[in-house]
């Protein structure tokens, strides 16, 4: 069973890319190896560029596959099966995507410069870095995800949080001022907060509930024995505490590393947009 579960887990997150066989990853290579034999075959005087007719080519094909590939966030709205589900059309994004890095670097001939033409060749090139990041931790990070949480929601990780931090602070009520304050730093502070960088690293280096335990453990020693005494049982649940800011930090950290590519991916795909339109209008223009 426990080797069914997995198996299916791998299938839902690794199925877009071995769709129907890798069917897009082989159309992608053909149509990569087609432009390159053309450009090293055909005469073309000088080396084809984007300013000859197997340039204007490419660059029809490219601006065709972009504005196609960019249809992706409005194809997720629709969800249908067959040849052209949403598994099929993410496949042939991923692949048809990849195959850009031909099609748009043969189109420049190899002639770069400070324009706009440039310009859109570069933010292709990071819509298609990002995208490549998108798909290494949508790989990877589902699974060790499922792993973290040990069959337990997001919600019921946090509500495990909050009644530890009621223990807490009916256990602190007996203690003396000075521990008592310990524990209430602890209490008062957000575990989650230190900004995207805190969330993407999953380091907290100012955690009050770290520092409390700490000073806490000072006072109870290595190895304290939960008996009667307050101060040991503070000290128990401050380590349960840890444990658990430590599996609910990992996991936001994992959420995080599959939304924080999008916002690099989509703005930058919109700025490419722009550029091949600018691209586009001043080709023609000066045509």
């Amino acid at each position: 069973m426990a080797v069914r579960g997995a198996t299916n887990a791998t299938a839902r997150h690794d199925g877009f890319l071995r769709h129907r066989n890798f069917r897009w990853l082989k159309i992608s290579v053909g149509l990569s190896m087609v432009v390159t034999l053309a450009y090293l075959l055909i005469d073309v005087r000088p080396r084809p560029n984007g300013g000859s007719w197997y340039g204007y080519t490419l660059g029809t094909i490219g601006v065709l596959l972009i504005l196609w590939l960019t249809a992706l966030g409005l194809r997720k709205r629709a969800m249908t099966s067959g040849r052209w589900s949403l598994k099929a059309w993410t496949s042939a994004h991923v692949y048809l995507g990849l195959s850009l890095v031909v099609i748009g670097t043969l189109h420049t001939g190899f002639q770069f410069g400070w324009n706009v033409h440039t310009l859109a060749y570069v933010l292709m090139m990071l819509v298609i870095l990002s995208g490549i990041f998108g798909i290494s931790v949508y790989a990877v990070i589902p699974r060790r995800m499922s792993d973290n949480r040990e069959q337990m929601t997001q919600m019921q990780m946090l509500d495990g949080l909050r009644a530890v931090d009621r223990q807490l602070h009916d256990s602190a009520q007996p203690l003396p001022q000075r521990e008592a304050a310990i524990v209430q730093r602890s209490l008062e502070q957000d575990p989650f907060g230190g900004g995207i960088a805190a969330r993407l690293t999953g380091r907290y280096p100012r955690c009050a509930t770290a520092q409390s335990f700490e000073e806490i453990r000072r006072s109870t020693g290595p190895r304290p024995d939960v008996g009667t005494d307050p101060l040991e049982k503070i000290d128990a649940l401050l380590d349960r505490k840890m444990a658990m800011l430590v599996q609910l930090r990992r996991h936001l950290r994992y959420k995080a590393m599959l939304e924080i590519w999008l916002y690099i991916h989509v703005p930058v795909t919109f700025a490419l947009l722009a550029a091949l339109t600018a691209h586009i209008v001043s080709v023609f223009f000066y045509w």
